[in-house]
């Protein structure tokens, strides 16, 4: 029963975001049988389709996405490189949705799932209580930024923002910035804002390693088989430019040329008026920005007890070891979107086979 009195709805499966990860993995369910609304409900929790996309910040034009993977069954063809990315996609998505029929349940808040009765999951929800027999979460990053500590943070008088908070270049304008993280947002970020900015400074806490070349099919593999083999182990899962390395592309070269990619490494402490290092070098900052990433959003997990020792979940392919029932699309090796198609696919096979009460196989 839900908190209102309400008998949970019964379902196969539950798919909880509808970003890259839940749409593919919601049309393979279609796909292989699944009934929308009868066999399986998507619950996501965003005002609109769109997934993630549609919170990134205006000046991420299509054409600056990396490694945007179209959705299975439907290419993303004729789109308009100088339009935002968070209207591109949004509105690719919204089709998609349309197009297979999946039937997208929003605005729902995922509160709780819990363990039920008869082998059941209680998925408790701002919308009501489902009681599934498979869970497909899909419930990615975006709303888990992840902000660092350091000593004096309190006391600084600017303005802290997240990338999760970004609203583009022109409104650091005349300010001096100091910008933390060594990952694509860090670098987009730094090469935005220094046209507009008094000073820039870039600080990461690794030496940050730019990739030549292609990105080879070759080259995602092992970055794949690295992030996977943390979640295998139960560690937290780490993101895949982080093993890739960045593009070096023109852009790059030449803000590299231009001092904007002038790496310092971490602050020691925060001052009320800057930044400063142990070894006395000061750095003067109105606006501190943290492009720092995201963890996973699975929270809303915690009463299954899922986590391993190393602080992560420990997962075979996209499927929970400790829970076979769950399915995590979109984390660690499926994150990316390619990532998260092959993930959906994956996760759709194994959850059949599991009502069908067949062996599962890695």
């Amino acid at each position: 029963m839900n908190n209102i009195g309400v008998p949970a709805r019964d379902v196969d499966v539950v798919v909880t975001g509808a970003g890259q990860a839940g749409l593919s993995s919601a049309f393979h369910l279609r796909r292989t049988g699944f009934e929308p609304e009868r066999d399986f409900v998507v619950l996501d929790h965003a005002p609109r389709p769109g997934g993630a996309w549609q919170f990134r910040w205006p000046s991420l034009t299509y054409g600056k996405v990396h490694g945007m993977h179209a959705l299975p069954g439907m290419e993303l063809t004729d789109a308009d490189p100088a339009r935002p990315s968070s209207e591109v996609i949004a509105e690719y998505f919204d089709t998609y949705e349309r197009t297979f029929d999946l039937r997208v349940r929003r605005p729902v808040d995922v509160t709780a799932v819990r363990d039920g009765e008869g082998g059941r999951l209680l998925v408790e929800t701002s919308a009501g209580t489902w009681a599934t027999r498979a869970l497909i979460n899909a419930t990615g990053t975006w709303d888990r930024p992840f902000w660092p500590r350091y000593p004096g943070q309190e006391s600084f008088r600017g303005r802290q923002l997240h990338t999760a908070q970004y609203p583009g270049p022109e409104e650091f304008a005349g300010q001096r910035v100091v910008v933390v993280g060594g990952g694509a947002s860090g670098t987009q970020h730094l090469m935005e804002i220094a046209p507009y900015a008094a000073s820039t400074t870039w600080v990461t806490r690794r030496t940050p390693v730019f990739r030549e070349g292609p990105f080879s099919e070759d080259v995602g593999r092992a970055a794949v088989a690295m992030v996977e083999e943390r979640v295998r182990q139960g560690l937290p899962p780490r993101s895949v430019v982080s093993v890739t390395g960045l593009p070096l592309n023109d852009a790059v070269r030449q803000a590299i040329a231009d001092g904007v990619l002038d790496r310092l490494p971490v602050f020691d402490r925060i001052t009320p008026d800057g930044v400063e290092w142990d070894d006395g070098r000061r750095v003067a900052a109105d606006v501190i920005l943290w492009a720092t990433g995201f963890r996973a959003a699975i929270d809303h997990l915690a009463p299954l007890r899922l986590r391993a020792p190393g602080g992560g979940i420990h997962v075979e392919g996209t499927r929970v070891v400790a829970d076979p029932r769950i399915h995590l699309v979109g984390y660690g090796p499926s994150a990316s979107t390619i990532g998260a198609n092959r993930a959906g696919r994956a996760a759709v096979r194994d959850i059949r086979r599991l009502l069908a009460d067949e062996p599962l196989t890695v």
